[in-house]
């Protein structure tokens, strides 16, 4: 029997991930490293959706060779790491674009948000596990009024490891006080459900633009059917698999 369901933010509920490629382009260019562009940091985001910032910023900065110049700047913002001037520079862009109201309300996706509001009316209990800052996702929830539609909230912050890990999610799931094989994860990305699924939950899959390519071969223990290719279908596919669970008790 499902008893709660564990949302991700970005990608899931609200259409983040492109204003992060953005704020990630826009940190690169600030960097001053005039061979790059912001197409290819916006094409590069894609492999990094779903991971943590240390992993993505990290992960742009090899593959553009950011180093030099970010450990030229580290004195500067007082961080002990490149990729951490990487990051202080992002957090400048993105928080701007999410504090946004007409932006946010913008790129929200209205069927999860409905599941969300819905699912909550029958009585069962909601959690977040999103690799956004703590700050962030306060920031999200309050422009767009979720931050009350929520029995928890875990961030990166509260865990030592990111998604594909299951930290985020065990944590979410003691929070609630639901045994993991009665959670019911709503994921965009293959990280995320690897994720999930390592941490013994149910999972239904929801592919955007960014993330559909990694769902290409499927993430090992995911059910095709637990895959929702277009998003008016993520109610109905959740509700079956919660029936399907109710039969199994």
């Amino acid at each position: 029997m499902i008893r709660a369901i564990i949302f991700d933010l970005d990608g899931t509920l609200v259409d983040t991930e492109p204003l992060r490629a953005r704020s990630h382009a826009q940190a690169v260019a600030a960097l001053e490293v005039d061979s790059v562009d912001e197409a290819q940091v916006v094409e590069a985001c894609k492999g990094f959706v779903g991971v943590s910032h240390e992993a993505t910023l990290g992960g742009l900065m090899r593959q553009f060779g950011l180093e030099d110049a970010a450990r030229q700047r580290m004195a500067g913002f007082g961080v002990s790491q490149p990729w951490q001037v990487l990051l202080a520079l992002d957090l400048q862009y993105y928080d701007k674009m999410i504090r946004d109201p007409a932006t946010m309300q913008h790129v929200q996706f209205p069927n999860a948000v409905g599941l969300l509001h819905r699912v909550r009316q029958q009585g069962i209990r909601t959690g977040l596990a999103t690799m956004s800052t703590a700050e962030q996702a306060r920031i999200v929830l309050e422009v767009l009024c979720l931050r009350e539609a929520f029995d928890c909230v875990v961030t990166c912050e509260d865990v030592p490891n990111g998604k594909p890990h299951p930290d985020v999610f065990l944590l979410a799931a003691r929070r609630l006080h639901v045994p993991s094989d009665e959670c019911l994860v709503v994921e965009d990305s293959a990280p995320g459900v690897r994720g999930a699924l390592a941490a013994g939950m149910w999972c239904v899959a929801v592919p955007n633009d960014l993330t559909r390519r990694a769902f290409a071969s499927l993430p090992q223990g995911l059910d095709p059917r637990w895959v929702v290719h277009q998003p008016d279908e993520l109610e109905r596919v959740v509700q079956r698999m919660m029936a399907e669970r109710a039969l199994r008790r």
